[in-house]
């Protein structure tokens, strides 16, 4: 299989690498792939891929709401740009899509037909960019996923395991819920929904769900670091953009290619093992 990878340096990238061992790859990153620039386009075509998967994005979460103009540019029109070249180049198209896409205000997670509503540019933007691949790709895989986690990049787990290792106390937000992902998980995922023809849209994230307070105390119990950790709300780290209080996801359309994402807590595990050894 030959698989153009936008994003390709990014922590999910490198577990695609793994994901599809034997596969042929040109790995964009920002110089190689630029995908604000129509450039892309031929760059994808000339390249012949089978499948495309679009991993690159805006995800500062914070500075998409100061700078909106960059998060619709990057990830609704960078979009636009590698849904075209995937077309024309006639490839399938994987495209990573977020939990933001969601308000929050439900009490249960969001599965493939839960209703859309950002509150964030992030989420907005991102959202632009389903849009765009609805209307442009005929074979799309449309995969949302959440609180992302891996040995490359910076990521809440290694924050948290940073912070702990100087600090005596943290503190940690206890009103957000969602589901946390291992990358290596996600890109196993995407590796088996990419070689079926069941297209559309997917959830891939962690089984279960949590609080990110939760979570960061499940990885201190891991690592055996014994620190206080202090529950705190959103509104008191007067962020720039808005979160939402539930985001976390479930599947309906995993459940249908035989695919059931390993729960969170296993991972976690899986994870802080590796990272000690």
């Amino acid at each position: 299989m030959r698989i153009f990878i936008t994003g390709a340096f990014g922590q999910l990238g490198s577990e695609i690498e793994q994901a599809f061992e034997g596969s042929d790859f040109f790995l964009g990153g920002r110089s190689e792939s630029d995908i604000t620039d129509q450039g892309i386009i031929k760059t994808i075509v000339d390249f012949r891929p089978d499948l495309v998967i679009h991993t690159a994005a805006f995800t500062d979460v914070d500075v998409c709401e100061v700078k909106s103009d960059k998060a619709f540019k990057v990830n609704a029109f960078g979009t636009r740009n590698v849904a075209v070249g995937a077309e024309k180049a006639g490839a399938k198209l994987i495209y990573i899509s977020t939990d933001y896409v969601f308000d929050g205000k439900s009490d249960e997670p969001y599965d493939e037909f839960s209703g859309t509503n950002p509150i964030n540019v992030y989420g907005m933007s991102k959202l632009g960019g389903e849009e765009f691949i609805k209307h442009l790709s005929r074979r799309f895989f449309i995969v949302r996923s959440s609180w992302l986690y891996g040995k490359t990049g910076k990521n809440f787990v290694k924050t948290i395991l940073n912070i702990a290792r100087e600090k005596d106390e943290l503190r940690v937000v206890n009103d957000q819920r969602g589901a946390p992902t291992y990358v290596k998980d996600l890109a196993e995922m995407i590796s088996k929904i990419a070689r079926t023809e069941a297209y559309g849209l997917y959830h891939a994230s962690g089984g279960g769900y949590c609080t990110w307070y939760e979570f960061a105390l499940e990885m201190l119990h891991l690592a055996d670091i014994k620190k206080e950790v202090m529950p705190t709300s959103s509104s008191e780290l007067n962020r720039p953009a808005p979160r939402p209080a539930n985001s976390a996801l479930t599947s309906i359309a995993l459940k249908q290619i035989g695919i059931e994402p390993r729960q969170w807590k296993e991972a976690i595990k899986e994870f802080m093992a590796d990272m000690e050894s």
